[in-house]
Protein backbone atom coordinates (compact mmCIF):
# COMPACT_ATOMS: atom_id res chain seq x y z
CA UNK A 1 0.00 0.00 0.00
CA UNK A 2 1.32 3.48 -0.84
CA UNK A 3 2.55 5.56 2.07
CA UNK A 4 2.69 9.35 2.41
CA UNK A 5 6.16 10.74 2.82
CA UNK A 6 7.08 12.31 6.17
CA UNK A 7 7.77 15.62 4.40
CA UNK A 8 4.21 15.84 2.95
CA UNK A 9 2.62 14.90 6.30
CA UNK A 10 4.63 17.60 8.03
CA UNK A 11 3.48 20.18 5.45
CA UNK A 12 -0.23 19.39 5.96
CA UNK A 13 0.07 19.57 9.75
CA UNK A 14 1.83 22.91 9.44
CA UNK A 15 -1.01 24.30 7.31
CA UNK A 16 -3.62 23.24 9.84
CA UNK A 17 -1.79 25.00 12.66
CA UNK A 18 -1.19 28.31 10.96
CA UNK A 19 -2.89 30.57 8.44
CA UNK A 20 -0.35 32.04 6.07
CA UNK A 21 -1.61 34.56 3.50
CA UNK A 22 -0.69 32.23 0.67
CA UNK A 23 0.75 28.81 0.08
CA UNK A 24 -0.43 25.24 -0.21
CA UNK A 25 -3.48 25.91 2.01
CA UNK A 26 -5.72 29.04 1.97
CA UNK A 27 -8.36 30.04 4.50
CA UNK A 28 -11.81 30.37 2.85
CA UNK A 29 -14.13 33.27 3.84
CA UNK A 30 -16.79 32.44 6.38
CA UNK A 31 -20.34 33.79 5.88
CA UNK A 32 -22.52 34.82 8.79
CA UNK A 33 -25.95 33.20 8.64
CA UNK A 34 -28.90 35.62 8.53
CA UNK A 35 -31.05 35.41 11.61
CA UNK A 36 -34.87 35.46 11.54
CA UNK A 37 -35.04 39.22 12.01
CA UNK A 38 -32.77 39.85 9.02
CA UNK A 39 -34.89 37.59 6.81
CA UNK A 40 -38.12 39.28 7.85
CA UNK A 41 -36.65 42.70 7.09
CA UNK A 42 -35.47 41.64 3.63
CA UNK A 43 -38.85 40.11 2.82
CA UNK A 44 -40.63 43.31 3.86
CA UNK A 45 -38.34 45.39 1.66
CA UNK A 46 -38.98 43.11 -1.30
CA UNK A 47 -42.75 43.23 -0.81
CA UNK A 48 -42.70 47.02 -0.54
CA UNK A 49 -40.73 47.29 -3.79
CA UNK A 50 -43.15 44.97 -5.59
CA UNK A 51 -46.20 46.89 -4.31
CA UNK A 52 -44.64 50.18 -5.38
CA UNK A 53 -44.03 48.89 -8.91
CA UNK A 54 -47.57 47.52 -9.14
CA UNK A 55 -49.00 50.81 -7.91
CA UNK A 56 -47.04 52.85 -10.45
CA UNK A 57 -48.08 50.48 -13.23
CA UNK A 58 -51.74 50.80 -12.26
CA UNK A 59 -51.55 54.60 -12.15
CA UNK A 60 -49.86 54.97 -15.53
CA UNK A 61 -52.78 53.85 -17.68
CA UNK A 62 -53.82 57.28 -18.92
CA UNK A 63 -56.40 58.53 -21.42
CA UNK A 64 -56.97 57.21 -24.94
CA UNK A 65 -58.61 59.64 -27.38
CA UNK A 66 -60.27 57.93 -30.35
CA UNK A 67 -61.49 60.65 -32.66
CA UNK A 68 -61.57 62.12 -36.14
CA UNK A 69 -60.08 65.29 -37.65
CA UNK A 70 -61.49 67.49 -34.87
CA UNK A 71 -59.36 65.65 -32.31
CA UNK A 72 -56.47 65.22 -34.77
CA UNK A 73 -56.09 69.04 -34.89
CA UNK A 74 -56.84 69.28 -38.61
CA UNK A 75 -55.67 72.56 -40.16
CA UNK A 76 -53.80 73.77 -37.07
CA UNK A 77 -50.61 72.89 -35.21
CA UNK A 78 -51.04 69.63 -33.32
CA UNK A 79 -49.53 71.23 -30.24
CA UNK A 80 -52.43 73.72 -30.26
CA UNK A 81 -55.18 71.08 -30.51
CA UNK A 82 -57.51 70.37 -27.62
CA UNK A 83 -55.97 66.94 -26.99
CA UNK A 84 -52.50 68.47 -26.66
CA UNK A 85 -53.89 71.10 -24.29
CA UNK A 86 -55.49 68.37 -22.20
CA UNK A 87 -52.20 66.48 -22.13
CA UNK A 88 -50.33 69.54 -20.87
CA UNK A 89 -52.92 70.09 -18.15
CA UNK A 90 -52.85 66.50 -16.94
CA UNK A 91 -49.05 66.48 -16.94
CA UNK A 92 -49.22 69.15 -14.24
CA UNK A 93 -51.98 67.48 -12.23
CA UNK A 94 -51.25 63.77 -12.56
CA UNK A 95 -48.20 61.62 -11.99
CA UNK A 96 -47.36 59.43 -14.97
CA UNK A 97 -50.82 59.60 -16.59
CA UNK A 98 -50.30 59.87 -20.38
CA UNK A 99 -52.75 61.05 -23.02
CA UNK A 100 -52.64 58.92 -26.18
CA UNK A 101 -54.14 60.60 -29.23
CA UNK A 102 -55.21 57.88 -31.68
CA UNK A 103 -57.41 60.21 -33.74
CA UNK A 104 -57.39 59.98 -37.54
CA UNK A 105 -58.77 62.55 -39.96
CA UNK A 106 -61.74 61.18 -41.89
CA UNK A 107 -62.35 58.38 -39.38
CA UNK A 108 -65.84 56.89 -39.07
CA UNK A 109 -67.31 54.91 -36.20
CA UNK A 110 -66.72 51.71 -38.19
CA UNK A 111 -63.05 52.56 -38.62
CA UNK A 112 -62.65 53.47 -34.98
CA UNK A 113 -64.39 50.29 -33.91
CA UNK A 114 -62.02 48.20 -36.03
CA UNK A 115 -58.93 49.89 -34.54
CA UNK A 116 -59.97 50.09 -30.91
CA UNK A 117 -59.14 46.60 -29.66
CA UNK A 118 -55.51 46.81 -30.75
CA UNK A 119 -55.21 50.21 -29.06
CA UNK A 120 -56.69 48.86 -25.85
CA UNK A 121 -54.30 45.92 -25.89
CA UNK A 122 -51.32 48.21 -26.47
CA UNK A 123 -52.08 51.05 -24.04
CA UNK A 124 -54.48 49.63 -21.39
CA UNK A 125 -56.02 53.08 -20.81
CA UNK A 126 -57.96 54.14 -17.73
CA UNK A 127 -60.35 56.29 -19.80
CA UNK A 128 -61.41 56.15 -23.47
CA UNK A 129 -62.76 59.34 -25.05
CA UNK A 130 -64.81 58.50 -28.16
CA UNK A 131 -65.17 61.48 -30.49
CA UNK A 132 -66.56 59.85 -33.62
CA UNK A 133 -69.69 60.01 -35.73
CA UNK A 134 -69.30 63.30 -37.55
CA UNK A 135 -67.96 61.65 -40.71
CA UNK A 136 -70.74 59.07 -40.60
CA UNK A 137 -73.22 61.93 -40.80
CA UNK A 138 -71.36 63.90 -43.46
CA UNK A 139 -71.24 60.77 -45.63
CA UNK A 140 -74.91 60.03 -45.09
CA UNK A 141 -74.21 56.67 -43.43
CA UNK A 142 -76.82 54.86 -41.38
CA UNK A 143 -77.32 56.47 -37.94
CA UNK A 144 -78.38 53.07 -36.59
CA UNK A 145 -75.14 51.49 -37.81
CA UNK A 146 -73.27 54.37 -36.18
CA UNK A 147 -75.06 53.65 -32.90
CA UNK A 148 -74.09 49.98 -33.08
CA UNK A 149 -70.46 50.89 -33.62
CA UNK A 150 -70.50 53.31 -30.69
CA UNK A 151 -72.09 50.66 -28.47
CA UNK A 152 -69.49 48.09 -29.45
CA UNK A 153 -66.66 50.53 -28.70
CA UNK A 154 -68.15 51.15 -25.27
CA UNK A 155 -68.39 47.42 -24.61
CA UNK A 156 -64.81 46.81 -25.75
CA UNK A 157 -63.55 49.62 -23.54
CA UNK A 158 -65.31 48.27 -20.48
CA UNK A 159 -64.12 44.74 -21.20
CA UNK A 160 -60.58 46.18 -21.07
CA UNK A 161 -61.34 47.77 -17.68
CA UNK A 162 -61.51 51.28 -19.17
CA UNK A 163 -64.18 53.94 -18.60
CA UNK A 164 -65.62 55.26 -21.90
CA UNK A 165 -67.11 58.71 -22.53
CA UNK A 166 -68.86 60.08 -25.61
CA UNK A 167 -68.49 63.44 -27.34
CA UNK A 168 -71.58 63.94 -29.48
CA UNK A 169 -71.87 65.67 -32.83
CA UNK A 170 -74.47 67.34 -35.05
CA UNK A 171 -74.59 67.77 -38.81
CA UNK A 172 -75.76 70.67 -41.02
CA UNK A 173 -79.53 70.98 -41.55
CA UNK A 174 -79.19 70.61 -45.33
CA UNK A 175 -79.06 66.82 -44.79
CA UNK A 176 -82.78 66.93 -44.11
CA UNK A 177 -84.73 67.25 -40.90
CA UNK A 178 -85.50 63.55 -40.55
CA UNK A 179 -81.90 62.41 -41.02
CA UNK A 180 -80.37 65.09 -38.80
CA UNK A 181 -82.83 64.38 -35.99
CA UNK A 182 -82.25 60.62 -36.18
CA UNK A 183 -78.49 61.21 -36.27
CA UNK A 184 -78.45 63.40 -33.17
CA UNK A 185 -80.75 61.06 -31.25
CA UNK A 186 -78.30 58.18 -31.50
CA UNK A 187 -75.74 59.74 -29.17
CA UNK A 188 -78.31 60.29 -26.43
CA UNK A 189 -79.80 56.84 -27.00
CA UNK A 190 -76.43 55.10 -26.74
CA UNK A 191 -75.53 57.16 -23.69
CA UNK A 192 -78.78 56.20 -21.95
CA UNK A 193 -78.65 52.54 -22.94
CA UNK A 194 -75.01 52.07 -21.93
CA UNK A 195 -74.98 54.54 -19.03
CA UNK A 196 -72.04 56.43 -20.48
CA UNK A 197 -71.18 60.10 -19.84
CA UNK A 198 -72.03 62.25 -22.88
CA UNK A 199 -71.29 65.80 -23.94
CA UNK A 200 -74.17 66.19 -26.44
CA UNK A 201 -72.58 68.58 -28.97
CA UNK A 202 -68.80 68.82 -28.87
CA UNK A 203 -68.72 71.98 -31.03
CA UNK A 204 -71.20 73.80 -28.79
CA UNK A 205 -70.49 77.55 -28.90
CA UNK A 206 -67.76 77.29 -31.54
CA UNK A 207 -69.88 78.45 -34.49
CA UNK A 208 -71.43 81.28 -32.48
CA UNK A 209 -67.96 82.62 -31.72
CA UNK A 210 -66.94 82.41 -35.39
CA UNK A 211 -64.20 79.92 -34.57
CA UNK A 212 -64.56 77.76 -37.67
CA UNK A 213 -62.05 77.33 -40.47
CA UNK A 214 -62.96 78.36 -44.01
CA UNK A 215 -64.32 74.88 -44.77
CA UNK A 216 -67.06 75.41 -42.18
CA UNK A 217 -66.35 71.98 -40.67
CA UNK A 218 -63.19 72.21 -38.59
CA UNK A 219 -62.67 74.50 -35.58
CA UNK A 220 -59.84 77.03 -35.47
CA UNK A 221 -57.02 77.24 -32.96
CA UNK A 222 -59.02 79.76 -30.94
CA UNK A 223 -61.70 77.12 -30.33
CA UNK A 224 -59.38 74.51 -28.82
CA UNK A 225 -59.48 75.68 -25.16
CA UNK A 226 -63.29 75.57 -25.33
CA UNK A 227 -63.22 72.05 -26.76
CA UNK A 228 -60.91 71.01 -23.95
CA UNK A 229 -63.40 72.36 -21.41
CA UNK A 230 -66.23 70.46 -23.11
CA UNK A 231 -64.27 67.20 -22.93
CA UNK A 232 -63.28 67.87 -19.34
CA UNK A 233 -66.93 68.12 -18.33
CA UNK A 234 -67.32 64.36 -18.78
CA UNK A 235 -63.68 63.45 -18.13
CA UNK A 236 -63.14 65.05 -14.73
CA UNK A 237 -65.30 62.69 -12.61
CA UNK A 238 -63.40 59.69 -14.00
CA UNK A 239 -59.86 60.86 -13.29
CA UNK A 240 -58.00 58.80 -10.66
CA UNK A 241 -57.07 60.13 -7.23
CA UNK A 242 -53.48 60.72 -8.32
CA UNK A 243 -54.71 63.67 -10.43
CA UNK A 244 -56.08 65.48 -7.39
CA UNK A 245 -58.96 67.90 -7.37
CA UNK A 246 -59.44 70.55 -10.02
CA UNK A 247 -58.61 74.06 -8.88
CA UNK A 248 -61.27 76.71 -9.28
CA UNK A 249 -59.40 78.57 -12.01
CA UNK A 250 -58.39 75.53 -14.03
CA UNK A 251 -60.02 74.69 -17.33
CA UNK A 252 -59.81 70.96 -16.71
Amino acid sequence: MARLSPAFTSSVISCNRSSPPSGPCTRLPRFRALNTGDCDFMIRLLLMAILAMVSLSAQARGVLVLGDSISAAYGIEKSAGWVALLEKELEQRCRDFPVINASVSGETTAGGNSRLQALLDEHSPHIVIIELGGNDGLRGLSPLAMARNLSQMIEKSRAADASPVLLGMRIPPNYGQQYTRLFEQQFRQVSDDKQVPLFPFFLEGVVAQGWMQKDGIHPTEQAQPLLKRHASTVLEPLLPEQCGKRKGGDDV
